[in-house]
């Protein structure tokens, strides 16, 4: 490992990502497996789709985690009747006084800032979904033959509502594709439902401190990159989503359950899924407790079931635990 930081250094930016949890974690009840996989999309770079049914707070999880964060910060309420300008921006037409003479400006939309926040993102046509796809892959926009180039670091970090919610639209696959971690939101425990019951009914609300700067995520960025994996464990990794195609040879739960299954960007954020993690987790290796943990939120949203898993309730996540039972671990990390 190259460049590799000291162990002050380990420990000083250790001690920042858990004052972000602490900082989240003021107007966040419960939710730590949330919390910890929206971070390692923070750590690893990359995306983050949310879901859930409404009210379960993801709108208020990605606002307190641009509240922690020194970062731009913008909010796009994805509705049936945005159009992509409204997200892109738009030319406007400018006249010089003096002169008289006329000129096209562009005018950046919201998705130029460090964090988007696209809220219920399933709720706007396929057509308005996939004016991020540029931004979301290559951190730029293209507006009338000319390239503009987003700062860094830009994050995407969506919503979405069950599909079987009225006014829904589906998400193209080459858009889930781009993001990281698809991170399920479930319902709180009684004794989490009675804490937030009390922390947002009183008379004060949460506040949340800004614990971590733009220079900051990018430094670990780059360290995450530096997180060493084993040959053992990158190996059961190419394995693990090769198994998730449907072939002669695949697995019986593939071939019975999947249509499609994932690609190499799944591996790809796989390991740096890990990566991120393990240095969440104050190490400079990734682990199969890693895999275990990020199996599903990476692979979940990149393999399309079959009629015969939906007839019979099968479940992506269920197709991939039975993966990871079927295929053999690494002896050693």
């Amino acid at each position: 490992m190259t460049d590799t930081p000291s162990e002050a250094e380990i420990k000083d930016r250790l001690d920042q990502l858990g004052r972000l949890r602490q900082a989240i974690g003021q107007a966040i009840v419960g939710q730590e497996q949330v919390v910890e996989q929206l971070l390692v999309g923070l750590l690893a770079g990359g995306h983050c789709l949310i879901e859930g049914v409404p009210g379960l707070g993801k709108t208020l999880l990605v606002r307190t985690l641009g509240q922690a964060l020194a970062l731009d910060f913008h909010r796009v309420q994805f509705t049936p009747d945005l159009m992509p300008s409204d997200i892109l921006g738009t030319e406007v037409l400018e006249e010089d006084h003096g002169t008289g003479h006329r000129r096209f400006r562009f005018q950046p939309g919201p998705v130029f800032t460090n964090l988007l926040l696209a809220d219920e993102l399933n709720r706007t046509p396929p057509k308005t979904q996939a004016a991020l796809l540029e931004a979301m892959q290559e951190h730029t926009v293209s507006y009338a033959g000319v390239t503009h180039r987003l700062a860094e670091p830009f994050f995407v970090l969506a919503t979405q509502n069950p599909l079987d919610q009225a006014g829904t639209y589906p998400l193209p696959e080459a858009q889930l594709d781009r993001f990281l971690l698809n991170i399920r939101v479930g319902y709180p425990t009684a004794s989490e439902e009675r804490a937030i019951l009390v922390q947002t009914t009183g008379a004060g609300g949460a506040e949340v401190p800004q614990v971590m700067q733009g220079p900051d995520i990018v430094a670990l960025q780059k360290w995450v990159r530096q997180v060493h994996v084993g040959d053992g464990l990158m190996d059961w990794i190419v394995a693990l989503v090769r198994a998730t195609r449907p072939a002669p040879d695949a697995p019986a739960v593939v071939r019975d359950y999947v249509r499609w299954g994932a690609g190499p960007r799944a591996g790809q954020a796989l390991i740096l899924a890990c990566k991120a993690r393990a240095l969440l987790h104050g190490r400079l290796a990734a682990t199969r407790e890693d895999v275990l943990a990020l199996a599903a939120p990476v692979m979940r949203h990149r393999i399309l079931l079959s009629f015969a898993a939906e007839a019979e309730a099968k479940s992506a996540d269920a197709v991939i635990a039975d993966l990871l039972t079927t295929l053999p671990a690494p002896a050693s990390d």
